[in-house]
């Protein structure tokens, strides 16, 4: 076991040498002082109609208040706006023996843009989407629960997957 420890500092130093080389960066490397923190700081979420969009305008709203130290966003301190609309399907599959559904698919895409409120320009125009399995049971309380839930957790992944393309994004400009 002596003879490993070495082994494994060498290994480790040498594995984070590599590692600083290779051009990766942080994309919040100081925290809310990142200039991408500070311009996620500056965008307000439209709202966003129906109980998916609700969801997802909430999740992306705590994420975007992280880079605002936990506040909301003043309307007048708002250099962005995000644009969003929701196209929430839920699917029947696998048709079991009795002719019933036996599997759901549940998918929630979104179109969203970045708009700059100074100058109106569409800063990112892109679009997104997730999907979840949901197994159809006996009970159809059971099975609404699972459909509710699975909203809930695709809400929670698109709002994530908006946030990032907006960091990269933000990032990438001069």
């Amino acid at each position: 076991m002596t003879r490993a420890a070495p082994l494994a500092a060498l290994l480790l130093a040498l594995g984070s040498t590599a590692l600083g080389g290779c051009g990766l960066q942080p994309l919040y490397a100081s925290g809310r002082a990142n200039p991408v923190a500070g311009e996620l700081a500056q965008v307000r979420v439209s709202a966003i109609p129906g109980r998916g969009g609700w969801l997802v305008r909430n999740a992306l709203n705590d994420r975007l208040s992280f880079t605002r130290g936990g506040a909301a966003i003043d309307e007048g301190s708002a250099r962005y706006r995000l644009d969003v609309r929701l196209d929430d399907q839920l699917q029947g599959l696998g048709l079991l023996s009795d002719d019933t559904t036996g599997r759901e698919r549940r998918t929630l895409r979104a179109r969203y843009q970045l708009v700059d409120l100074a100058t109106g320009a569409i800063v990112i125009d892109a679009t997104d989407g997730t999907d979840a399995g949901i197994d159809v049971v006996s009970s159809e309380y059971a099975t609404i629960a699972a459909e509710e839930r699975a909203l809930e957790n695709l809400a929670q992944d698109l709002a994530q997957r908006i946030v990032t393309r907006l960091s990269l994004r933000l990032r990438a400009q001069p």
